[in-house]
Order: structure tokens, then sequence, then C-alpha cells
């Protein structure tokens, strides 16, 4: 079994733009904004996320394989936790795992990602959860492509995507140089 295991390094990101009743629009960077984030009570998670992010996020359920909302999302940009906003994961370093679920080979911010092992239904396997918000997102397998190796199996439900053309607008500029072309070189 893999055994990953990643602490947190340091308080990183209440994001702009997570469900209103979750997250404050406040101005500055993703990286600013952590240090003041406060988990929602189980209450307010229950009336601002869908049935299904609650169950995935707070109960560790998983969603339906290819009929989930960002499986074959194709488009430039960061995936986010749907509590805190914290950033997690780059569609630079996503790819098709035939799965049925989002698949990353690492995480953009390993600090907000945080591990644990998974006996459930008899399994081996690992956990993988927000470091800030301690959302339950998906698991981790040693069978991805290279470099890494990994495949991070995320639930849709868990995450919330900004396309890289709003990143700044949404608190996540920071990011933006991930989606754009060096200036070509004069010779």
């Amino acid at each position: 079994m893999l055994k990953t295991s990643y602490t947190l390094a340091a308080l990183l990101t209440l994001a702009a733009g997570a469900p209103a009743a979750l997250a404050a629009q406040t101005p500055g960077t993703a990286v600013s904004r952590l240090a003041s984030f406060k988990k929602p009570s189980d209450g307010d998670l229950k009336r601002t996320l869908t049935a299904e992010q609650y169950a995935v996020t707070q109960h560790a359920a998983t969603e339906q394989p290819f009929h989930n909302e960002f499986w074959n999302n194709h488009e430039a940009g960061i995936y986010v936790d749907i509590v805190s906003g914290e950033p997690l994961f780059s569609s630079t370093d996503k790819f098709e795992s035939g799965t049925g679920w989002p698949s990353f080979t690492k995480p953009l911010v390993p600090a907000n990602i945080k591990s644990a092992d998974d006996h459930t239904y008899g399994m081996d396997r690992t956990e993988v959860r927000s470091a800030h918000a301690n959302s339950h997102l998906g698991h981790l397998f040693d069978d991805g492509p290279r470099p890494t190796g990994l495949r991070y199996c995320i639930n849709s439900a868990s995450l919330r995507f900004i396309p890289a053309n709003k990143l700044t607008e949404s608190g996540y500029g920071e990011y933006a140089s991930l989606f754009t072309a060096p200036a070509n070189k004069k010779k």
C-alpha cells in the first residue's frame, strides 16, 4: 500500500468564490486568506452544499464514476476545496485515468492535502482529505503516470473549478502563471 503523508507547512487560503455562506469575498491572494478560515457548522454545510457534496466531503461518500462534473473536464484552471476554497489541484496535472473520476498526478499545494490509511470495505488504501476543511476528497493510488507514478482519484463533488481566465478575479492570481505561455524571445 502507498504510504504518503503531508503535514501542514503553513496556513494558506480561504478562497474567494467558495459557496457564499462558506467563504467571505475578501481581497488578497489565496495564500493570505486561510489564516482566518473557520470551518462552517454542520448545519451551515448542510444548507450550503448539495446533498452529494455534503455526503462526499463530510461522510466520505463516493460519487458515481462517469456521472460527475469534472471527470471529463479539459479546461485549463485549478480545482479548490468546495468547503474552504483551498487550492488543491491544477489541470496541468490532470490526466485520463479511465476510472470516471478526475485524476491528478500531484497536488497543486502539497500542504493543502493530508492523507490517512483507509481500511473501509476490506480495502487497504490511502484516503485524501483537504488540510484546512478536512473535506474527504478521494483516494491516492500508486498506479499513475510518470513523473510521479501517483493517481489522486478525486470526487468532483468535493471540488470547485476555477477557470484559468478567472483566476485573478476569483482571488487565485498567484496561479495564473501556470497557464500563460512564456513570451517569445527575440533572436
